[in-house]
């Protein structure tokens, strides 16, 4: 009896080193061209939040009309990102990175001349539309120029753009806080910049593009994994997800006010403080997939989400100094999951790159955006360190990575 390609289970091992020698080595040119766009992408991203009290003020805005800016950018950079996936899955393309940092260059010389609310709604749906088409596009360079070196070039892709989201506040407090709203346009140069380095990229992308899918035809498959246990993977991956960027929420929300409140520092103290957890997190994102290339990711995994609980656990009772310390090694401990998930969602669905990378940043984004929304709700009602030590549990949740089957082949 023949069997059918389409009635068989869903995924492939990793290819054996022979496999691995028939491809392109790494190619960190590309991995660092991709890596200097994500900071760009995100730098210029980080920036609308930078602004809130600016736009505030400006236009008169309530909290409710910053919401809706946030939630308009959100809706771009988070729903659309699948879909975005999805299609260049069927038919990539190459030239789609650019043309997405255009969307972001118009939204920010929107953002800088709007002269009304309407018009910075349509200034974020810009961004957010940028974004959406950046990250899955990007991501799938990554993979292609990785060399079997997966999750490396995921997490060497992962540390430019949480690099430029640390990066964003501080340019914001010393060119567009100094010199106003219109100051903005100027970070159209960084837009531009990325665009001239993406139109490389892109090149590079349809040349190899071809060559690398004939390639990755040519391997023999081993299905594993059944619909349902791909299906129950991705559950497990989406609630860490969730437990990850609700915990991160807390603290790039409302890190400062928790540190104001309780320990009475000043506002200038209380950023460097948020300065140094974003450089923590931007540091550790390098860990978590070259370390999952060596020993699974799912330990990997493992370890980034359970093993941060007790620090989490241990820091709504720590002083000042500690405080800092705690938060240092939770943003390095916690950063390292993302690469780790994301190089194992793909390696669920194989061939699915775009789709599967817009899904997860997607979601992590939108669970960014939620979280933020839910906890500023509770520290209205329960107080700030009230937060703190809620959110302290959410890490527990990564106990559920046992239930996450093995992908790595086991060698004779």
């Amino acid at each position: 009896m023949q069997t059918r390609v389409e009635d068989m289970p869903l995924i492939a091992p990793s290819p054996t080193r022979a496999d691995s020698n028939a491809e392109h080595s790494t190619d960190f040119r590309i991995l660092g061209a991709i890596s200097f766009s994500h900071l760009l992408n995100d730098m210029i991203q980080s920036l609308i939040l930078a602004i809130y009290p600016i736009l505030k003020s400006g236009f008169n805005l309530s909290f409710a009309q910053i919401g809706l800016i946030t939630l308009t950018y959100q809706i771009t950079a988070s729903l659309l990102q699948p879909a975005v996936g999805l299609v260049t899955d069927k038919k990539p393309m190459p030239y789609s990175l650019p043309v997405g940092m255009g969307f972001t260059l118009c939204g920010l010389l929107l953002l800088a001349t709007a002269p009304n609310f309407g018009i910075l709604l349509v200034a974020a749906a810009l961004v957010g539309t940028g974004s959406s088409v950046f990250h899955p596009e990007s991501s799938r360079v990554a993979r292609m120029a990785s060399g079997g070196r997966h999750g490396l070039a995921q997490s060497l892709f992962q540390v430019g753009g949480n690099a430029g989201a640390s990066l964003g506040p501080l340019l914001a407090a010393w060119i567009i806080v100094p010199h106003g709203r219109g100051s903005v346009a100027w970070f159209s140069l960084a837009a531009l910049l990325a665009i001239v380095v993406l139109l490389q990229v892109s090149r590079w992308y349809r040349d190899h593009h071809a060559e690398r899918g004939k390639a990755k035809a040519r391997r023999a498959s081993h299905m594993v994994l059944s619909k349902a246990q791909v299906s129950w993977s991705l559950l497990i991956l989406g609630l860490l997800i969730f437990s990850k960027y609700f915990y991160l929420a807390s603290l790039s929300s409302y890190y400062t006010f928790y540190l104001i409140h309780k320990f009475g520092v000043s506002v200038q103290n209380a950023q460097t403080h948020l300065f140094v957890f974003l450089f923590a997190v931007a540091a550790g994102s390098l860990i978590g997939g070259p370390v999952g290339d060596r020993i699974g990711r799912k330990w990997v995994i493992w370890a980034s989400i359970l093993g941060v609980a007790p620090f989490t656990l241990i820091l709504p009772h720590a002083s000042l100094f500690w405080t800092g310390v705690l938060t240092v090694i939770i943003g390095l401990i916690l950063a390292s999951a993302f690469s780790a998930i994301l190089v194992y969602a793909q390696e669920l669905i194989p061939g699915r790159v775009g789709m599967v990378s817009g899904l997860f940043f997607g979601f992590a984004f939108g669970m960014g955006g939620i979280g933020a929304a839910v906890l500023g709700h509770i520290a209205d009602v329960r107080g700030i360190e009230y937060v703190y030590g809620l959110c302290a549990y959410l890490p527990l949740i990564g106990i559920i990575t046992a239930f996450l089957p093995n992908l790595e082949r086991k060698t004779a």
